[in-house]
């Protein structure tokens, strides 16, 4: 008679024991998940300010200085004489300047002419120079790469240009560091326009020339070898231009060895002191000094 109410008093026993003992398994494991949850959180807030702290001590990046700081003006960068070859007859030969929203960086000047030939027609001739300044920047590259840029787009452009007939592109030597003739036809009102783009790299600087003609009324169309030698001399003219506005810095300069290839006369006058005589491999380095000034005075001339 007293073993059924000794075990119903056991088993009360054990189910109060178990009933105390849940609430602390809860709570170890609600501490255990809040505290590791609490650890990857402390470790993804960690990371982020690492990486702005990382990143606060770099230093920015750096692009080589650009080499021209300055345009000359556009209306002033053809000589008389090749206006009077390109656009004889012009209605102004001081040039119509574009509008520019700042003349440091780019600018432009158009002429025009008709030479009426009475009964037998007349010759139209346009003519524009386009100069474009780039300036290093570090997010954007050295001035030299954005000009690269901007040529390349330049010349593109002109391949593509809307109704163009027979477009032929040409490589041209001896006109800054890189330079691209596109010539093609247009037909307008019957009258054949003979275009010629030449595009112009000068180190951070880009000049591009478009120059077309032709013959209206009936007078014959101009010759588009003619007009591309025309166009030619105009962008070597041009570019020479851009160097003179740099102080006659050579356009190739940034193609060669870095380096002190010249020295100014005060240093050469202490070397001298400090020194009679000179080694083979001085001498060779005075020598390349002095072709670069040669190189220098004839770029100038050019303008004259």
């Amino acid at each position: 008679m007293h073993r059924p109410a000794q075990r119903k008093r056991q088993l009360r026993s054990r189910l109060l024991v178990c009933a105390a003992a849940v609430p602390v398994i809860l709570v170890a494991s609600g501490c255990s998940s809040d505290s590791d949850s609490g650890s990857d959180g402390a470790k993804k807030e960690s990371s982020p300010k690492a990486s702005a702290s990382a990143k606060a001590g770099e230093k920015p990046a750096t692009v080589e200085k650009a080499a021209y700081a300055k345009l000359p003006e556009p209306c002033k960068v053809l000589s008389k004489k090749t206006l009077e070859d390109l656009v004889p007859k012009a209605k102004d030969t001081s040039g119509k300047a574009g509008t520019s929203s700042d003349t440091a960086l780019r600018g432009s000047c158009s002429w025009d002419s008709l030479d009426n030939n009475g009964v037998d027609g007349s010759q139209f001739r346009w003519l524009r120079v386009s100069l474009m300044r780039f300036e290093s920047d570090s997010s954007l590259g050295s001035g030299a790469k954005r000009a690269q840029e901007n040529y390349a787009k330049q010349v593109a452009d002109a391949q593509e240009t809307k109704d163009a007939k027979g477009v032929k592109t040409e490589q041209l030597s001896g006109v800054g560091q890189q330079a691209t003739l596109v010539r093609y036809d247009l037909k307008k009102d019957k009258d054949t326009f003979k275009q010629q783009t030449v595009v112009t790299r000068v180190e951070n600087a880009v000049v591009t020339i478009d120059f077309n003609g032709a013959g209206l009324a009936g007078d014959k169309t101009p010759d588009a070898g003619d007009l591309s030698k025309d166009a030619g001399k105009a962008a070597k003219e041009a570019a020479a231009a851009v160097v003179s506005a740099n102080e006659g810095k050579a356009p190739e300069s940034s193609e060669k060895p870095k380096g002190d290839d010249s020295k100014s006369d005060d240093a050469k006058s202490d070397d001298s002191k400090a020194d009679g005589s000179k080694s083979d491999d001085a001498k060779s380095d005075d020598a390349k000094a002095d072709d670069s000034g040669k190189s220098k005075d004839k770029a100038a001339g050019s303008k004259s």
